[in-house]
């Protein structure tokens, strides 16, 4: 008999032990944390020859447990996984034959094994491998494991200690305690049908879509706890019962969901769903969530959209939600540069502004710009200072379809507001400094801006950007479009988007006698003013400059550059002479009232040249003087810059100020010749409106919405068309703001009191019945506005979808503007089978008048957020440009032929390609039914997926392998937005396609390749089985794996490098990757054509 020994794996080992005593009829009983695949694998000759083996696990495991005690998502405890390995068999499973090891041991353990666990956790149960051999026993007992590690095969960090002991007489005492649990039923059940299950999953054939869902389980599970509705809000808050939560769609209550798991992680959201989407809904599901805490809320409005939200905390028909009782305050973004006077009933002298809980910005892109301004306080730097930074805690909420424009920098004041101005507030989700991250990414934009046309898309933008930037956007924003709410969302449920017809293009000339003058004729006219008017500082004295430039001329940015008054005022005449050309193309009668206007102010300022007194010292210098004393007004000109009369050329002013009195002049009389029975453009207004009525696109829809961008141009319209109409009994209303709207809709007298049609609100429900519930409201009219003619007063933040028509009188040079208009029709829901854009363009040929503006603007120098994210000055690059309208005409003449979304405007860069939410939302639907599946699902697992003909170009034959690192933490997360997992794409021979840099675009072409594949591609797995012997020759896969790791490693020390002489520090650390063996095998996708 052998005597005693320590086996602590590293001098002696367990595997050795058993391999030399495990023999034909050996018996095992084992106790053990662990059974592993691998550790059958190395023992598998040995155990194929013993009779039989129990085997009972300490922890729980396979046992039915406590719902209070499961943890729904949190996966490292799962010890039924642990079957595939553990971190210590991260090598064994990186060579990929756990399915062919998996299918061997579940045979094995079918013939010849009995399984049971203990039905509770016994911290003090001990570990124990005993063998029962026909001549001597041996028992092993200690912290031994049924694992590669816990048996010696691997080496691990335990320090194990296992006593072995030989001879019957030494070691029954063992054998009888075992047999004692093993028959105590109370204490241990059966689990070996469980097991079994178990293995099969191991080794199954599994389907392209349920390994898709189970990387995207695995790489987002974090944050999975985001789209669950009862870990976010309570159910006892009474949330669920309110008006409000019950009026949303289902895609709306998942964005009230997202905003406010957002808004406790972060403090803020900012929700960037597309047009028509009903983000004013969505935001009041969050108000009230946050009022029934007992918070306090404000909202922060444009003044035009203030009645979108008074009415629903007010006493009125209007309010849908009145059961909800809503109390946050309203006021409006202009309000912030106000000190005194009323808001509503808010006194502004008197309000707590740091007294704010949340605070929610309507249309928060107005906040995107913070410009330096000399001498006060900005609306941003109010809202910052007053309502952010001071007093309570501030939880923030933005809406706005479009935060980012045409800068990448446009979001960053944005989330200045959720983070308090601190770069380092994200730092907790690996973004260490937001200043760097937006950065970089304004220099990727820059770059993409500067491609050419063919490469400057959507995907070579998402391909360039910096990864980091992707996280910041799936941080802090909520972003759908309406493709994703088609795709992801049961429309049976809430209504299709109506088709959008092809857009309707008219060319109409001025003047039906075509005796007023042709555009480049004006043009040149327009050319030739100086608009001096506009620019005094221009003709200030050279001795005097000094002292203007130091009153008014601005310091910004880190380097001091230097804003100056007299380039404000020359890009303010290059604008005003945009605005006469925008006029003209808006209506001749615009056009007209504008000249007039300018005319006026001339001959206003020529009045007090005539006037002039010299009663001051000449030696008085413009700083020494309280500009704001009405004292010196007489001798000052303008209204922000006020010059001194006596410190001006006034010769040289005044001789130009003539010289432009007469070209205007000129220009006025041919305009006020084009009287409306001549105005060739209105005249084919009213036949588009008569031929509509008499042709409606949707049955007995008669109703027609007129953009234009002039409150001038809107009042001559109503005026010209209404009454005609009216007579018709087709009624017409106009809405230019607050106050100053109409309509010929005659009201009952007994109404007239409460039913106001100067309230844009009033009428809009008019216009719109259906959309507006008017019924609830004014249930005793039954006549309705067919014709509205607006500003864009109303071009955001309204459902006017009663409407099916939709013209644009003048077409804004911004395609996003358009889009913004067309959305108040196309949305979600609408009764209309299809609905229709009809645009007036100014000129046939787009080309030419594209150019037109370009060269009647001028020179420019502008204040501009740079690429380094600094505020400087800069004069506008006539060649760059050229490049960017030859950009926006490409953008304006798709819109000839197609309506568009937002995010499809080519060259446009949407916020809803910039996150993983579509990933996220799509694994949420699906885990409605196959959460436990998901939960249970092992790492190493695989699917064969085809490669479809659509996509076979781009990719090809190969392997997707989604990777988790397990060292390394704190060195591995720049780049990496979907850390700790990594994704890599290789192809068959060997070439990475796509390294973890582009995981967007793996994830793309993942979802691509698997979903609603939701069948096994027989020909390809047998094709695949073949090529491996069913699993068991993986060395081809394995060295791609190996590959795909190498490169990881090659990419992540070129980042390090590269960063070494970027700003803002270095990511190189003194070691990287030690190798395969930091990164474990969570799935891979096989690709076959």
């Amino acid at each position: 008999m052998k005597p005693p020994k320590v086996l602590d794996n590293k001098k002696y080992r367990v595997v050795d032990e058993l391999k030399e005593e495990l023999n034909k009829g050996s018996k095992l009983s084992v106790i053990s944390a662990y059974f592993t695949i691998y550790a059958y694998a190395e023992l598998k000759k040995e155990l194929s020859k013993i009779d039989n083996m129990r085997f009972i696990f300490t922890e729980p495991t396979f046992v039915h447990k406590d719902q209070e005690l499961i943890r729904e998502y949190y996966i490292e405890r799962n010890l039924e996984k642990k079957m595939s390995g553990n971190e210590f068999e991260i090598k064994l499973r990186n060579e990929m034959k756990q399915a062919a090891i998996a299918k061997e041991c579940a045979e094995w353990l079918e013939k010849k094994a009995e399984i049971k666990s203990l039905r509770r956790a016994n911290p003090a149960q001990p570990r124990l491998v005993y063998i029962e051999n026909p001549e001597d026993n041996v028992s092993i007992n200690g912290t031994v494991d049924f694992t590669s590690d816990g048996l010696g095969i691997t080496p691990s960090n335990r320090l194990d200690s296992n006593m072995c002991l030989y001879g019957k007489d030494y070691t029954i005492s063992f054998l009888n305690a075992f047999n004692d649990l093993w028959e105590d039923d109370t204490a241990v059940q059966d689990v070996k049908h469980k097991v079994l299950e178990q293995m099969r999953i191991l080794y199954r054939e599994n389907t392209p879509e349920f390994i898709y869902f189970v990387t995207l389980y695995n790489i987002f599970n974090n944050y999975l706890d985001e789209l669950t509705e009862d870990n976010i809000v309570k159910s006892r808050t009474g949330f669920k019962e309110t008006l409000v939560w019950n009026k949303l769609y289902k895609f709306q209550k998942d964005g009230v969901m997202g905003a406010i798991d957002k808004i406790e992680k972060y403090n803020g959201c900012i929700i960037a769903d597309s047009v028509g989407l009903g983000k004013t809904f969505t935001a009041l599901a969050v108000i009230k969530y946050y009022e029934l805490r007992n918070d306090r809320v404000l909202v922060i409005v444009p003044k035009k959209l203030r009645e979108n939200w008074t009415v629903y905390t007010m006493n009125d028909k209007r309010n849908i939600f009145s059961g909800d009782r809503f109390n946050y305050d309203v006021l409006n973004h202009t309000d912030l540069s106000r000190t005194s006077g009323y808001s509503g009933e808010i006194n502004l002298a008197t309000l707590n502004w740091s007294n704010y809980d949340l605070v929610v910005i309507d249309e928060s892109h107005n906040f995107r710009n913070n410009p330096p301004v000399k001498g006060r306080i900005t609306r941003y730097e109010r809202f910052m200072n007053d309502i952010i930074k001071a007093g309570v805690k501030t939880k923030v909420l933005m809406l706005s379809a479009t935060p980012v424009n045409n800068k990448m920098n446009d979001i960053k004041n944005q989330i200045a507001f959720i983070t308090e101005g601190r770069n380092d507030a994200f730092k907790s989700v690996g973004l260490d400094n937001l200043e760097i991250i937006l950065r970089k990414a304004q220099t990727v934009f820059n770059r993409w801006s500067e491609l050419p046309d063919l490469d400057r898309t959507t995907e070579t933008f998402v391909n360039m950007m910096d990864l980091d930037y992707f996280k910041l956007l799936d941080t802090v924003t909520i972003a759908r479009s309406r493709k994703h709410i088609e795709k992801y969302y049961n429309l049976d449920e809430i209504g299709k988007f109506p088709k959008r017809l092809a857009p309707e293009n008219r060319y109409p000339i001025i003047d039906t006698k075509g005796e007023f003058p042709p555009i480049e004729e004006i043009n040149r006219l327009i050319k030739k003013l100086t608009l001096c008017v506009y620019s005094p500082l221009s003709y200030v004295l050279p001795e005097k400059r000094a002292s203007y430039e130091s009153k008014y001329d601005m310091k910004v940015g880190v380097n001091n550059s230097i804003f100056r008054q007299a380039d404000r005022e020359q890009s303010l005449v290059g604008l005003m002479r945009i605005g006469i050309l925008k006029r003209m193309e808006s209506s001749i009668n615009s056009f007209a009232l504008t000249v007039e206007n300018i005319l006026y102010k001339i001959d206003k300022t020529l009045e007090a040249i005539e006037k002039r007194q010299f009663d001051y010292d000449a030696e008085m210098d413009i700083g020494d003087i309280d500009i704001d004393d009405p004292e010196y007004d007489s001798l000052m000109f303008g209204n922000n810059v006020k010059v001194l009369l006596q410190d001006m050329d006034l010769i040289k002013w005044q001789q130009d100020l003539l010289d432009d009195k007469d070209k205007l002049e000129t220009i006025l009389l041919e305009a006020i010749n084009v009287t409306p029975d001549r105005d060739a453009k209105l005249i084919e207004l009213r036949r588009l409106i008569e031929n509509k009525i008499k042709n409606p696109i949707n049955p007995n829809n008669r109703k027609v919405i007129i953009f234009t961008a002039f409150a001038d141009t809107a009042k001559y319209l109503y005026k010209h068309l209404s009454e005609e109409f009216a007579n018709k009994g087709i009624y017409s209303a106009i809405v230019t703001g607050s106050g100053d709207n109409h309509s010929t809709l005659s009201i009952p007298k007994d109404l007239r009191k409460s039913v106001k049609m100067t309230d844009i609100n009033t009428v809009l429900t008019l216009f719109s019945p259906i959309s507006k519930e008017c019924s609830k409201v004014y249930s005793e009219i039954n006549e309705y506005i067919d014709i509205l003619i607006a500003t864009d007063c109303i071009s955001e933040g309204q459902n006017l979808q009663d409407c099916d028509y939709l013209v644009n009188y003048d077409i804004h040079w911004n395609p996003v503007r358009i889009i913004q208009r067309f959305g108040r029709i196309d949305r979600i829901g609408s009764l209309n089978q299809q609905i229709k854009l009809v645009n007036f363009w100014p000129t046939a040929d787009l080309d030419e008048y594209i150019n037109l503006q370009q060269r009647v603007k001028g020179r420019m120098v502008l204040l501009d957020v740079s690429a380094t994210g600094e505020e400087n000055v800069i004069e506008t690059n006539p060649s760059k440009e050229m490049k960017d309208l030859e950009y926006r005409k490409k953008q304006l003449k798709k819109l000839q032929n197609e309506v568009v979304d937002l995010e499809d405007i080519s060259g446009a860069i949407s916020i809803t390609d910039l996150t993983f939410n579509d990933f996220k939302i799509e694994l949420m639907e699906y885990m409605k039914t196959k959460r436990k599946t998901l939960d249970e699902a092992p790492s190493g697992m695989y699917a064969v997926a085809k490669i479809d003909e659509s996509i076979s170009d781009i990719v090809k034959p190969g392997v997707i392998f989604t990777l988790r690192q397990v060292k390394g933490k704190e060195q591995s997360k720049e780049q990496n937005p979907l850390f700790p997992y990594y994704m890599v794409y290789i192809t068959d021979d060997g070439e990475v396609q796509l390294s973890f840099l582009h995981a967007k675009k793996i994830l793309d072409y993942y979802k691509k390749l698997c979903s609603g594949k939701n069948e096994v591609l027989k020909e390809l797995v047998e094709e695949f089985n073949k090529e491996t012997n069913d699993g068991r020759k993986m060395e081809h896969y394995s060295d791609l794996l190996e590959n795909s790791i190498e490169n990881l490693i090659g990419k992540k020390q070129d980042i390090g490098i590269a960063s070494l002489f970027s700003k803002g520090g270095t990511s190189m650390q003194k070691s990287l990757f030690d190798g395969i063996e930091d990164f474990e095998l969570i799935t891979f996708l096989v690709l076959k054509s």
